[in-house]
């Protein structure tokens, strides 16, 4: 199957991927970000005949998260998936042929801190604080638009692990000079996806017709922080690593400029619909993950 395919906000380490991915199955690639030869978020014109018969609208737009929350950066943090949402959505309105499939990007950070239990679609309990004020934010400025002819699927995506960004190069870092061990109590979990098993579900949620709404994106298998800096220093060969307590990691957030819930924060998911309809992970375990991205 072949056809059009729009990406908003495609530049980063998923977008390039997933850009890739479709071309080389045949598809066309239409970009809207702020770069100089995509198109322009001001360019309604252009967005809307963009969309005209396209398969599928992917938006990944949204500024990274890995920031001080100041309240310049919280504001652009905020805007940046709000905003551009909203102006897909009154583009996908505005055309005669729009695209059947939106997939809008969510983020798996809107579930509370977990290490009770795990975090499905339809027993997860909704957190509180900056994190996922934003993530609500942005699934109702997404569901806010009826859109008759145009399903609607978010992805509460867990965090992103491949070879060519993301993640993996700080952990790597890491791990290369010795400071691979524990990082605060080690008991907070850490749940994660191949960035190859975000193409597979945007693939299967494009052959299911049947299928809209929430849907958690990560593996099956989420483990501890205690287990991933394990694999992690096994992977990689290394022996031993420098643990990292809490007292430390917000003396290097803050010197790194970001935000140690991005490592502290307990974040126990599991993709229960995908699992139920029949979704197959290519990547389910941590430890074939990382012997894929180090050594392919």
């Amino acid at each position: 199957m072949t056809g059009k395919i729009v990406l908003a906000g495609g530049t980063g380490f998923i977008g390039t991927y997933l850009s890739k991915k479709f071309q080389e199955h045949g598809y066309e690639i239409v970009h809207i970000s702020r770069q100089p030869d995509h198109i322009s978020w001001q360019n309604h014109k252009g967005i809307v005949q963009a969309l005209e018969q396209a398969s599928i609208l992917i938006n990944l737009a949204g500024k990274s998260v890995d920031c001080r929350y100041t309240q310049k950066n919280r504001k652009a943090i905020m805007d940046s998936r709000t905003e551009t949402t909203q102006l897909l959505g009154a583009a996908v309105l505005a055309c005669k042929q729009p695209p059947p499939l939106w997939i809008n990007s969510s983020t798996a950070t809107i579930y509370r801190h977990a290490e009770d239990r795990p975090m499905t679609e339809a027993g997860g309990e909704i957190g509180a604080g900056f994190s996922v004020e934003v993530a609500q934010a942005w699934e109702q400025a997404f569901f806010s638009f009826k859109l008759p002819a145009t399903r609607q699927a978010a992805l509460r995506i867990s965090i992103v692990l491949g070879e060519h960004g993301g993640v993996m190069i700080p952990y790597k870092n890491l791990v290369r000079f010795g400071l691979g061990g524990v990082q605060g109590p080690g008991t907070q979990r850490f749940s994660w996806i191949h960035v190859e098993d975000i193409y597979g579900i945007i693939t299967f949620l494009e052959a299911r017709k049947d299928l809209s709404g929430v849907f958690n994106c990560a593996s099956p298998n989420p483990v501890t922080n205690r287990e991933l800096m394990s694999q992690l220093r096994q992977a990689m060969n290394r022996k031993f690593g420098l643990p990292s307590p809490k007292w430390l990691l917000e003396l290097g957030a803050v010197m790194i400029q970001t935000e140690t819930e991005l490592i502290l924060k307990s974040r126990w998911v599991i993709p229960e619909r995908l699992m139920q309809e029949g979704y197959k992970f290519k990547f389910p375990e941590l430890d074939q993950t990382l012997r894929h991205i180090l050594h392919g």
